[in-house]
């Protein structure tokens, strides 16, 4: 099937080159100032790293014809302000409409050299934050244009090898992440998410809509509060102003369609919805679960005039996981996957709208949003619906949030202040149906209805010497909510923040970071019951999770497109909830499908994470982009048995390797790679004894570990090459793209934690049903397979 699938795509290639008509557009915009929106006039824009450029009229506005299509990124410089290098964008079938902001600089810039780069750091994070542009999005080796799996590339970040998204950054668990989209936060980025987690299979965001991602994996601002492994801040484009077009992509998963452009010369929009067909691919590459999907997005923004504009968004998704019962060739291993998962649906959306006021010195901003995520788990004995009594699982939930946040830039000379403050409502209801077995099998039973209202202020005041040699930030946060006393009061979480930079010689930079960040716990946390209704863990006194982290580095750019980092850093975390049955955290929890933290918790664990991380960044010149990262890390916590000793969490890699890169050959082709090698993760044994028993395996269907062994076993390292071949057709009045993906190119295997499955015989049926023991028969688990896919991009 995949010859006759690369034959036609060949033919097809051939054909469409007699077709090509390539043809020259214009870059259209206008230069202003940040705080005002006022017109910089005879300011000089060119395409970054040409000659090709012009200068703003009188009113602010520029034009650069003669472009090629392609990529490119904007130069903008003007004596009184720091240079600028834009994000970057795509001119392909049209003209296209590109605002540019410029910051006001020092009294004395001018009277120093200051590199204009596509490296940007910010004042407040110095330290761990790396932004991502769409091209590497799109065109990134094994990442099927998805920004989980792009984010992979960057040192601290590691990964499962499984067909999942979940983010590990900086030894930190999966549920430690934050995401916002143009300053919306959102409460998840990807479909089938683990509730009270991050990641899933496949993400929700529309690539097509994004122009860069803001990743910060430390020294995280204070204006995005709640995270303490990382923050994704995606900047998304605006429709264009200048013409209507369309674009449809066929993936490898899924099949999208997206259109934007103006609707009048003050508003721009853009909307895209796309579904799945990720059920056929499972099923042909023989996985035990179906899952389908569709998801819609949207962008409409409105300009009043220049000091004020208007911005909707929405993102939505529904989401629904078949288990593949009737497969033909039923491998022991998915024996075992089929026993324990459950059948998933989800429903997620959040909608949100900023208003943006500019008046000169100061840029106001009020940003409100209502999000939703319904989620349901139904599982039976077997999978064997037939009988009431086989029903194990039951889960039934929403989580609401409605948020309100204000905040207001102020701009100094030297001086930036930052001053905002939010207040959020959350409901979260639970109808929950389980059955457990600890030492006796029993049966969960509760229905949670919880309101909760949450407070928070912020401040950060920003220091820029007038060389730009030094600067400081110092910032300061406090949340608070109305769950329990535990929680009510601000002062107990406060926040504080400093972030240090220091121009050593040329462009070698000394960087530091310090701060103590917050974290609520999880609404499945929260929300927990008892069967007598009570909420178990208000009662265990369940606190703000804490994380003290401190980081140093040197950064050298020897030239606009190169970078080389050196950067250290230690978090130590402070209550962390841990399992009242399991008796470990829930940190090394939340890579799996189902629900995080529905269950019993004290607020006692502790744990650290330190390590180093080395990267050298090459973007985009000579047609040449790639990342090398290497990552020692660390991650552990105290042994929950009192014992005092630190065990390794689940996310304790030790070594993380990546190199990714993409290379621009003539005529319109790029290649990529991927080559990733993962530093074997522990892992806990299990009980073997315990999960034999009748009642035990059919309560969850799976089997228990033994923790009193926590995180005692260690896997092998894994390592996987991934390539990319993109051709792109510029006719005259379409772009065509297509591209070829091969994931794990090498076919390497990785071996996984043997399991047991249970034969179906039980091995004393005459004991009293309490003893009765399953035969348990164990399963050797490889996993690793080559992965082609194809995938075809039209926009007109």
């Amino acid at each position: 099937m995949y010859k006759r699938a690369y034959l036609f795509l060949v033919l097809f290639i051939i054909c469409i080159q007699f077709m090509q008509a390539q043809k020259s557009y214009s870059i259209k915009g206008i230069v202003k100032e940040a705080a005002s929106g006022e017109p910089v006039p005879y300011a000089t824009v060119v395409i970054w790293n040409t000659t090709q450029g012009t200068a703003t009229d009188s009113v602010g506005n520029f034009e650069i014809t003669g472009v090629a299509p392609g990529s490119y990124r904007l130069q903008a410089s003007f004596l009184g302000y720091k240079p600028e290098v834009t994000a970057e964008f795509r001119v392909a079938n049209k003209d296209i409409f590109f605002p540019i902001e410029l910051e006001p600089g020092s009294e004395n810039l001018q009277e120093v050299s200051v590199v204009a780069s596509p490296f940007r750091k910010t004042a407040e994070s110095p330290l761990g934050l790396r932004v991502i542009g769409f091209k590497e999005i799109e065109k990134s080796a094994g990442g099927n244009r998805d920004i989980s799996r792009v984010v992979q590339s960057f040192p601290g970040v590691a990964s499962t090898a499984a067909f999942r998204n979940d983010l590990m950054v900086r030894g930190g668990g999966p549920s430690e992440n934050r995401f916002f989209l143009d300053g919306v936060e959102i409460p998840n980025i990807n479909h089938f998410s683990t509730q009270g987690a991050s990641g899933g299979p496949v993400g929700i965001i529309n690539p097509d809509f994004i122009r860069e991602v803001n990743f910060y994996s430390a020294a995280f601002p204070a204006a995005r509060g709640n995270a303490l492994s990382s923050v994704l801040d995606f900047k998304l484009q605006d429709g264009n102003k200048e013409k209507f077009s369309l674009r449809g992509v066929v993936g490898a998963s899924d099949v999208g369609l997206s259109v934007n452009g103006p609707i009048d010369d003050k508003t721009t929009y853009q909307v895209s919805v796309r579904r799945s067909y990720l059920q056929f691919l499972f099923d042909m590459i023989g996985l035990p679960f179906l899952p389908t999907f569709t998801d819609a997005q949207f962008k409409i923004k409105h300009a009043f005039n220049k000091k004020n504009e208007l911005t909707f968004l929405g993102l939505g998704a529904i989401d629904d996981m078949k288990l593949n019962t009737g497969m033909k060739d039923m491998s022991e291993k998915n024996q075992y996957i089929l026993a324990y998962l459950p059948v998933v649906k989800q429903k997620t959306y959040t909608l949100g709208a900023v208003y943006k006021h500019y008046t000169g010195k100061n840029i106001y901003s009020v940003i409100v949003s209502r999000s939703q995520m319904n989620n349901k788990n139904i599982k039976y004995r077997d999978n064997d619906e037939s009988m009431p009594e086989n029903l194990t699982l039951n889960y039934r939930s929403d989580e609401i949030e409605n948020k309100l946040r204000s905040e207001n830039i102020f701009r100094l000379p030297y001086i930036q202040l930052q001053a905002g403050g939010n207040i959020d409502y959350s409901e979260y209801t639970n109808h929950t149906f389980q059955k457990q077995f600890t030492t006796i099998p029993r049966e969960i039973t509760y229905q949670t209805d919880l309101g909760i209202w949450k407070w928070g202020l912020y401040a950060t005041a920003i220091y820029e010497s007038d060389n730009e040699r030094f600067t400081a930030s110092l910032g300061l946060r406090a949340d608070a909510n109305n769950y329990s006393s535990k929680m009510k009061n601000m002062l107990d979480q406060l926040s504080p923040r400093l972030s240090l930079s220091y121009r050593i010689a040329g462009d070698i930079y000394l960087n530091a970071n310090a701060g103590r960040y917050y974290e609520l716990p999880p609404y499945t946390v929260m929300g927990f019951k008892d069967n007598d209704g009570n909420y178990v863990n208000k009662g265990n006194d369940l606190q703000y999770i804490r994380s003290d982290q401190a980081g140093l580095g040197l950064e050298y750019r020897p030239s606009s497109f190169l970078k080389f980092t050196a950067e250290g850093f230690y978090k130590h975390y402070n209550r962390y909830p841990m399992s009242v049955i399991d008796s470990i955290p829930l940190a090394s929890k939340g890579t799996d499908y189902g629900v995080l933290g529905n269950e019993a918790v004290t607020s006692t664990a502790t744990g650290r994470a330190y390590g180093m991380e080395l990267m050298g960044r090459w973007y985009n010149y000579k047609g040449l982009t790639f990342i090398a990262s290497y990552t020692y890390v660390r991650s552990e916590y105290k042994d929950g048995r009192n014992t005092g000793i630190y065990l390794p969490s689940a996310w304790d890699n030790k070594h993380l390797f990546t190199f990714s890169g993409t290379y621009s050959l003539p005529k319109n082709w790029d290649i990529g790679a991927k080559l990733r090698v993962v530093g074997g993760a522990p892992y806990t044994p299990y009980d073997v004894e315990k999960s034999s028993y009748v009642e035990a395996w059919d309560a969850s269907g799976s089997l228990y570990y033994d923790y009193s062994r926590f995180n005692s076993e260690r896997l092998k390292p894994f390592t996987q090459l991934d390539l990319r071949i993109d051709k792109t057709f510029y006719l005259k009045k379409v772009m065509l793209g297509f591209y070829i993906d091969l994931q794990n190119v090498l076919n390497s295997k990785y071996k996984e934690q043997d399991v047991y499955i249970k034969t179906g015989k039980i091995l004393n049926p005459d004991a009293p049903k309490g003893e009765q023991r399953y035969e348990l028969k164990p399963v050797e688990r490889m996993t690793g397979t080559m992965l082609p896919s194809i995938g075809i991009m039209i926009e007109i």
